[in-house]
Order: C-alpha cells, then sequence, then structure tokens
C-alpha cells in the first residue's frame, strides 16, 4: 500500500450548489464531520475544526481554506502545527470536487500529502488508515445529512 492519497466518490441526491454549501460553510460542517468548526469559506482564511469537547481533551485541529469555486470545488489544508502556515509537508490537502449526475451531484473527495509530512513508517501507516477509516464513517454522514435539508420547510 503506498499509503499516499485517499479517494472516494459519492452520489448525493442534491444540486451541485446545495452540496459545495454542506462541504464548505462551518454551519453545515459540523453537522457531518466535526463537532466544531470555526473558519470563512474564503481562500487563505485560516481557523479550526474539533473533533470532541474542546474543554475535555478534544481534538483542536488547524485548518486553512485553499480554494473556493462554487459549485464546483472546495479545498483545504488541515492538521498543521497551530500557528504554522499550512504548507505541503506539514499538512494535509483535503479537495472536494463536485459534478453534476443525474439529478444530483457527484463527489469526489481526494486527502494527500500523508507521504510528504515525513513521518516514519508506522506512523504514516497509521494516520493513513485513521483517515481511511474516518472518511469511510464521515462521508455516508454527508449525504444522509443533506437529504434532511430537502425535507425542512
Amino acid at each position: 500500500m503506498e499509503f499516499g492519497t485517499i479517494e472516494r466518490e459519492i452520489y448525493i441526491e442534491a444540486s451541485p450548489e446545495i452540496v459545495f454549501e454542506v462541504v464548505s460553510s462551518p454551519d453545515h460542517l459540523k453537522e457531518w464531520w466535526p463537532d466544531d468548526a470555526r473558519y470563512e469559506p474564503a481562500p487563505g482564511a485560516a481557523g479550526e475544526i474539533v473533533f470532541g469537547d474542546r474543554d475535555a481533551g478534544g481534538a483542536v485541529v488547524s485548518f486553512t481554506v485553499l480554494d473556493v469555486r462554487p459549485p464546483r470545488t472546495f479545498s483545504f489544508r488541515w492538521t498543521h502545527p497551530a500557528g504554522e502556515v499550512a504548507a505541503e509537508g506539514n499538512s494535509l490537502l483535503v479537495t472536494f470536487d463536485l459534478t453534476p449526475s443525474g439529478g444530483g451531484t457527484l463527489l469526489k473527495m481526494t486527502e494527500s500529502g500523508f507521504r510528504e509530512m515525513g513521518w516514519e513508517v508506522a506512523v504514516l501507516e497509521q494516520q493513513y488508515r485513521e483517515h481511511v477509516t474516518g472518511w469511510d464513517f464521515y462521508l455516508p454522514r454527508l449525504a444522509a445529512y443533506v437529504a434532511t435539508l430537502r425535507v425542512r420547510p
């Protein structure tokens, strides 16, 4: 296994405009992925996402928005050390590419940069596997959350 890139595709029964909002807006993001998200969905904006309770040992993760092209692409770097500028070698790159498909959207998620982090092999393998498990858990939640948006008045 190369531990370099994670790619997932899911079909979501909603327009690219709706799916884009759900993957780029912090208010929507925290409904399906982290427990909290604080950032502006604008290129270069820095912020954070939080898994668990911030005040009870939860994981606070640095987050920097890279590319915002509604309704097609949203990308960010994350996992870089707090206070450092996100760049190749100190962070992972996540890109959501959205393509209209039938009456909905094909979402392709790509996460890369694992090998560039300079981790020893055991850490690289562990981090990669944890992220695979995470995306396999959270991406289906994204589709389920979008489905709830359509039933609201």
